[in-house]
């Protein structure tokens, strides 16, 4: 060991591809265990009956919104299946940003104030600005959409959401020739979200579309569900959902979009981009490679039912991908 005060010989350095490797090894580490722990807790929180509410924390400013909120039209396009209890769908969460436990989130999200909040929209639009939320759901009529939810963690849910179509508000911007991709990034504060200090996954959280994709009349921004506003655990004010991919491209408490001419990041093909594909579609014929797609688990069923492809939604988005070979661009 060298003496202090004295620099380190040649040989005692670490080499920087070892250092990088090392680095990199840990954080995947980190990755599967979150991930793979999801998976396997799934049951576990089934069996044990686990609510977070009952430890939960008040929600802080999303108070300031109404209890219920006004809905102009009600679509279900869940083929009428039972809808996951509000209990359920507030407490079982995946949110990085306030930890990795599905009950982390709404335990600790009590932080995240959701007024004042803008967005800024941006990149290749003929009419860019920064939103008010509050400005901005005067703009659209409210809809209750109730989707099937897929988790890429092969468990699913089936939520009543309300927002508006993602489309009404690009065409309000006027996307430029040049637009072929929608790009959202989440709010990075680390005294708001904590595990932001984590080095988990690389933050803020972003998240992409094709432009098609996000002009798809399914595809929606949310702010509410079960004619509530959005809980802060579940993405509040303003989310995305886009019922044929699996969970994690709804990304959560948006402050930017951004059109772009390329192709934009997405957080967790970043980080394992071998597991997490830019599309993203639920496809029961192409497995994770940790575990299976071909089922999943409805939250509140024990047994496992099979997936769908496109999570049902094939008759309305598989034309989106006409020729595509959708193992390769998964």
């Amino acid at each position: 060991m060298s003496e202090i005060g004295k620099p380190p010989a040649a040989s005692e350095i670490t080499p920087e591809g070892s250092y990088l490797r090392r680095r990199e090894f840990l954080r995947d580490s980190l990755l599967f265990t979150a991930t793979s722990s999801a998976v396997g807790g799934t049951l576990l929180w089934l069996m044990r009956g686990l609510r977070a509410k009952d430890r939960q924390k008040p929600l802080g400013s999303a108070s300031v919104l109404p209890s219920t909120l006004t809905i102009a039209r009600q679509l279900d396009y869940s083929s009428g299946e039972a809808q996951t209890p509000y209990g359920s769908v507030t407490t079982y969460n995946n949110f990085y940003e306030f930890g990795v436990d599905k009950g982390d989130p709404a335990e600790n999200a009590h932080t995240l104030k959701t007024r004042p909040w803008t967005i800024a929209i941006e990149g290749e639009v003929k009419r860019p600005q920064i939103i008010d939320i509050d400005r901005l759901l005067e703009w659209f009529p409210l809809e209750e959409r109730v989707y099937r939810m897929r988790c890429v963690e092969a468990w699913s849910m089936v939520i009543p959401w309300v927002g508006f179509p993602l489309g009404d508000l690009l065409r309000r911007l006027e996307p430029t020739s040049r637009a072929k991709y929608v790009a959202f990034t989440t709010l990075l504060d680390p005294e708001q979200m904590p595990e932001q200090r984590s080095g988990l996954l690389d933050w803020p959280y972003v998240e992409g579309l094709r432009i098609d994709e996000a002009m798809h009349p399914l595809a929606i921004l949310a702010i509410g569900l079960y004619g509530r506003p959005l809980p802060n655990q579940d993405g509040a004010p303003l989310r995305l959902v886009v019922p044929w991919k699996y969970g994690f491209k709804g990304i959560k408490s948006i402050v930017k979009i951004r059109l772009t001419e390329e192709q934009p990041p997405s957080t967790w093909n970043l980080a394992a981009p071998d597991e997490y594909g830019f599309f993203a579609n639920v496809n029961p014929a192409v497995d994770h490679p940790r575990w299976s797609q071909a089922t999943e688990r409805r939250i509140g069923e024990l047994r496992r039912r099979p997936t769908l492809p496109f999570n049902g939604y094939a008759d309305q988005v598989a034309g989106l991908y006409a020729g595509m070979d959708l193992r390769r661009s998964f």
